[in-house]
């Protein structure tokens, strides 16, 4: 659903990734096994896959009954393991076993403790193990001290077989590709960087690229719901995260306990629909920036409208297009760098001032260095120049999980007119960095759809009203599509809600997971 340039992670992984926990690395025979050439027919939706493939079946029976050997892993109290998964849901042999990383902090009390709290922060592609250990210690105590808090790195993410793309200085000139080209040179050679990251993951993550749907990672999780001894799935999934819980509820909702999808992703949206909702929100987020932005006597886009500071940032991306500044460094600020540092910052209202510094280094001291920082924390590139998996993964995912949004450079400039219409500042970036799927050496297997999941016991939507990557829409179609649905409602800015300090929310969505108390729907903090 998202291109691999802009994702639904939560902001709050990237403060944490690679913190800890390194012990916790999956790997070995498994990947081996599935990295071989592409399969020729990877798998439809799961809701067509036989009945043999179903959780209940003697093929999966080994999965459900393996046992995780938990070990002390980096910080004290957490525990680590590796959980083995079938490649394909269809064919489950162990000759292609994945082996994943999952993650625990066992409860502490004071209270009796309530069972298993899973937690993903999105992506696709970011680490559920990296952002444990934020939610661990960072979520409310109560929720903490009475659960085990406990998280799985998805298929082909991070420490769970992790997809394979470019190598690190490919991955830097692939991050700096001009993704507004101004004529057929620069289209060509944006065309060209794609085919080349699309071929790189096919070349290096073989069979795997195949098997790394929502769906797949969802049944995954359902096996991991079994190893911890819970009988049904209680979960915390922000951004992508709420992709993946609704997707576990539509295929489990007899399973499904307490669900708290946060920032949510709507089921039903074409990707094609979703970049432009997504330009859409960034453009609300920037036009939020702006306000506060130009209220102060430092502002870099000066102290006038939010539309004048809106033309100042254009004017700005420009003169980057025409001239990249210095960063101190080897590498050099282009424009795609610039923007994306940019973007980074509409994920959390608290880095607005990191932004103000940044853009005022750049424009009055010709330093791009702080907008190259911020750029480098959105890919999840380190100081040493090794990249994460996040963006490998987050295109393998979203190129499975839906039909390509564009086919190529001509779709883009028809598609174009309605993008600049919802953000004329970003419009361009997210049309064209729309395009990566549309050259994808594996068919999508998923499709746009609905979830209701009947049955299940009631789900809690959490949406925030000037959501840059995930628009209030979505939280609400979402709460709308399923029949248990409730919608809790954050009037303000930033991603996700949970945990980010709204005394509202939290106790709202504490009184969920520790009492199982709805709130009232359609309540608003």
């Amino acid at each position: 659903m998202d291109t691999p340039r802009l994702l639904r992670t939560s902001g709050t992984v990237l403060a944490v990734a690679g913190l800890l926990l390194t012990a916790c690395t999956a790997g070995g025979e498994g990947h081996s096994a599935a990295a071989s050439s592409p399969s020729s027919s990877p798998q439809s939706t799961l809701s067509a896959l036989p009945s043999s493939a179903t959780s209940d079946s003697a093929a999966l029976k080994p999965y459900y009954d393996q046992t995780l050997n938990w070990h002390d892993c980096g910080a004290a109290d957490f525990q680590c393991a590796t959980m083995k998964v079938p490649l394909d849901y269809a064919a489950p042999s162990t000759a292609t076993d994945l082996k994943l990383a999952v993650a625990r902090k066992k409860a502490t009390g004071p209270g009796s403790r309530l069972g298993s709290l899973l937690v993903n922060p999105g992506g696709p592609g970011g680490s559920a193990i990296d952002y444990l250990q934020y939610a661990a210690v960072g979520y409310p105590a109560p929720v903490t001290t009475r659960y085990d808090m406990a998280a799985v790195d998805p298929r082909g993410v991070a420490r769970s077989e992790p997809v394979k793309c470019l190598t690190d200085k490919q991955m830097d000139a692939f991050a700096a590709t001009d993704v507004t080209p101004d004529d057929a040179a620069e289209q060509k050679a944006l065309v060209t960087a794609d085919k080349n990251f699309a071929t790189a993951c096919q070349q290096r993550s073989g069979k795997l690229l195949a098997h790394v749907s929502t769906v797949e990672s969802a049944r995954d999780m359902d096996i991991f719901r079994a190893l911890l001894g819970d009988t049904k799935l209680t979960y915390v999934g922000k951004s992508y995260g709420t992709l993946l819980g609704a997707t576990y509820a539509g295929l489990f909702p007899s399973r499904v306990g307490r669900l708290v999808l946060d920032g949510a992703v709507d089921p039903s949206v074409s990707a094609l629909e979703s970049s432009r909702a997504q330009a859409g929100g960034f453009e609300t987020a920037f036009a939020a920036f702006a306000k506060d932005c130009v209220a102060r006597s430092t502002c870099p886009l000066g102290t006038g409208s939010v539309k004048a500071a809106g033309a100042d940032l254009d004017t700005f991306f420009k003169q980057l297009d025409a001239k990249p500044l210095p960063t101190g460094s080897s590498r050099k600020l282009t424009e795609a760098l610039g923007t994306t540092g940019v973007i980074s910052a509409m994920y959390d209202e608290a880095m607005w001032t990191t932004l103000r510094n940044a853009l005022t280094k750049a424009k009055t001291n010709g330093d791009g260095s702080g907008l190259l920082r911020l750029s480098d924390s959105y890919y999840e590139r380190d100081s040493s120049g090794q990249y994460a998996n996040l963006m490998y993964a987050n295109a393998a995912v979203n190129c499975l999980d839906l039909p390509p949004a564009l086919s190529g450079p001509d779709a883009v400039d028809r598609a174009l007119p309605s993008f600049l219409a919802a953000s004329p500042h970003f419009g361009a970036n997210l049309a064209w960095s729309s395009l990566i799927c549309g050259y994808w050496p594996i068919p999508n297997t998923g499709a746009a759809h609905r979830i209701s999941a009947p049955g299940a016991a009631p789900i809690l939507v959490v949406g925030t009203t000037r959501d840059p990557a995930t628009p209030y829409a979505w939280a609400q179609s979402l709460a709308e599509q399923l029949d248990s649905g409730t919608l809790l409602t954050y009037n303000g800015d930033g991603h996700t809600a949970y945990g980010r300090g709204s005394d509202c929310i939290d106790t709202a969505v504490n009184r969920y997971l520790l009492d199982g108390d709805v709130p009232a729907d359609n309540k608003t903090c």
